[in-house]
């Protein structure tokens, strides 16, 4: 048992020896004496090398999951009560879930059938709230102001719709933008005068502040209570709202 031990206490030991070289001249032996220990052991377990980053890595990731929450939890008001944004399902559902997103992100395409269907999937019981969040081009700004814009309109969920089913190959010219929007029923004249207002550019610089302040650098983000899936993880997305869910009884 003190055999194995060794190497273990000599590893914390060697942090120590400069300062007790100063005093004791045996020291510096000793000091190699415990680093032949520490080798030997190592060389005979390489393992416990890979164990310690696998334990690293997990703590890395634990204090940015809670630093995460702690930022969220922080910033409630702003994400989950903004009168600037549009949503989908009950007002007054027990849980809401958060997407930030960009028009010209292929995962948020992939995720939008999903997303949208997920008030009724649910029974009613997830509010489901869009946050434009356009860091790709100056496309997917142009693609947000649009969005926000047909909402002044009433048409924000359809205009949402078309938006994300436009090929980001062709690059949402104004004109394929134009052309969403009148199939979204949006008045195209209307919408591009609002496009230009200052109160919406805000909402899209608000959310952009926001989602940096809450470690948010990529496109789909979701949040439900202090919790956040990152990428399109439906599976992890689900896992999050069936907990909330149940805990809203």
């Amino acid at each position: 048992m003190t055999l194995r031990l060794a190497p273990l206490a000599a590893l914390s030991l060697l942090a120590f020896t400069p300062a007790c070289a100063q005093q004791d001249d045996a020291a510096p032996q000793s000091r190699d004496e415990i680093e032949e220990i520490v080798r030997d052991y190592i060389l005979e377990h390489p393992e416990v090398i890979e164990q310690a980053l696998i334990k690293l890595q997990q703590r890395a990731s634990e204090q940015e999951a809670q630093s995460a929450r702690d930022a969220i939890a922080s910033n409630k008001e702003a994400i989950y009560e903004s009168d600037a944004d549009y949503s989908i399902g009950p007002d007054d559902a027990p849980v809401t879930l958060v997407e930030f997103f960009d028009y010209r992100c292929g995962f948020c395409k992939r995720s939008m059938e999903w997303t949208m269907e997920l008030p009724d999937a649910y029974d009613g019981q997830v509010r489901v709230v869009f946050k434009e969040f356009p860091i790709l081009s100056p496309e997917s700004e142009k693609a947000a102001l649009a969005a926000l814009a047909a909402g002044e309109q009433g048409r924000y969920a359809e205009m949402h719709r078309e938006l994300m089913e436009l090929d980001n190959s062709s690059g949402f010219t104004p004109d394929e933008i134009d052309a969403a929007a009148e199939r979204a029923g949006v008045d195209v004249d209307r919408m591009r005068a609002d496009m230009g207002s200052v109160r919406l550019q805000k909402v899209v610089a608000d959310n952009k502040t926001l989602a940096r302040q809450i470690g948010i650098n990529g496109t789909p983000a979701f949040l439900v209570g202090d919790e956040m899936v990152s990428g399109a993880n439906q599976p992890g997305v689900i896992k999050m709202l069936d907990e909330a869910v149940e805990q809203a009884g």
